[in-house]
């Protein structure tokens, strides 16, 4: 299955019910071969669920609750938006598969006519990419973006998961970038934080550790998305894929596994944009978040920062609290056991 492949890196934590009326034990979530396969906390596979069988118990509620056959006879709940989007891309493209070769040629006609249609009335480049940045849905978008965090956790890890950890960094995450995404934290980089598609966040694991305070994490993330300079994550993408894919993105709702294998490596290669304190004060006063931290991290010296430290609305008053000492805490050790 082609969406399979495109989630084969990623994986979740969840809460696995053997029969029903368990407490339930909290398993890793993976994708194998045509199977969501469920392990204990040192790898060791406790269940393999059929993909194709898998049943979504309570549509349109969270956590998602999951069972390997109508009867639900096991239970897998699951609070992790990439992974439930993920999962549920694989089934929706399993009953599309299901319909068969009529339900295929069915398609093909409002497809190649909608494919005509963009072609006569939408060639050029710009308006291409105006057109897919207002009309692919956030559920596509997040679908992109965790095929792209797969690709980047191919190469630098998977996803540190201690839970009160998590939990803290969604906190940082909701304050300075806003409710309705998602972040994690990679072992091995990238070399700053990248926003993708689908607002998820990607930390590196060593900024999150060496942060003297909560400021500088959310400051990093709030770096990240204002240097995108107002653009958006998946229009850097289309950027790079050009007006062909993009068309194919608008018409058939996909593009190609290799160009997102691509443009995760372009991400990873980028060079951090140089902080402009013009852009920035702004955008860490909207989000209350305090500048100067982020600056001295930047440089400890301050030397080379000094029209930063000046732009930071909190200079002269004290900053607002973002997270508990407790949380703070843990967050720095989300990374523990990996």
């Amino acid at each position: 299955m082609t969406a399979l492949s495109r989630y084969a890196r990623l994986e979740s934590t969840g809460r696995w019910r053997a029969a029903p009326g368990e407490g339930g034990r909290e398993v890793v979530v993976s994708f194998g071969h045509a199977t969501l396969v469920l392990a204990d906390g040192s790898g060791l596979p406790l269940a393999h669920w059929s993909l194709p069988a898998v049943t979504r118990l309570n549509p349109g509620t969270r956590p998602a609750l999951y069972a390997p056959d109508e009867a639900g006879s096991e239970t897998l709940e699951i609070d992790d938006e990439i992974m439930v989007s993920a999962i549920e891309t694989v089934r929706r493209s399993v009953a599309r598969a299901r319909g068969g070769p009529h339900r295929l040629r069915r398609a093909l006609w409002p497809t190649l006519a909608v494919l005509a249609a963009f072609l006569g009335l939408v060639w050029f480049p710009g308006a291409v990419r105006r057109e897919a940045l207002e009309v692919v849905p956030l559920s596509k978008r997040t679908e992109i973006g965790a095929t792209l965090l797969g690709h980047l956790q191919s190469r630098l890890g998977p996803a540190c998961r201690d839970p009160l950890g998590a939990e803290a960094l969604q906190q940082l995450h909701d304050r300075a970038l806003g409710q309705g995404g998602h972040a994690v934290v990679l072992p091995l980089g990238p070399a700053a934080p990248l926003v993708l598609p689908g607002h998820i966040a990607v930390v590196p694991r060593d900024l999150v550790e060496r942060a003297a305070e909560p400021a500088v994490v959310a400051g990093h993330l709030l770096a990240a998305e204002a240097t995108l300079d107002g653009d958006d994550p998946l229009g850097l993408l289309l950027d790079e894929v050009g007006v062909w894919a993009t068309l194919r993105l608008l018409v058939t709702g996909n593009l190609d596994p290799a160009v997102l294998e691509a443009h995760a490596a372009t991400l990873l290669a980028a060079t951090p944009t140089e902080p402009d304190a013009d852009l920035l004060g702004p955008a860490f006063a909207q989000a209350e978040v305090p500048l100067a931290p982020w600056a001295l991290d930047l440089d400890p010296t301050g030397d080379t920062v000094e029209d930063l430290v000046a732009a930071d609305a909190y200079a002269q008053a004290e900053a607002p609290i973002l997270i508990s000492d407790s949380e703070w805490v843990a967050l720095q050790g989300i990374c523990q056991g990996v």
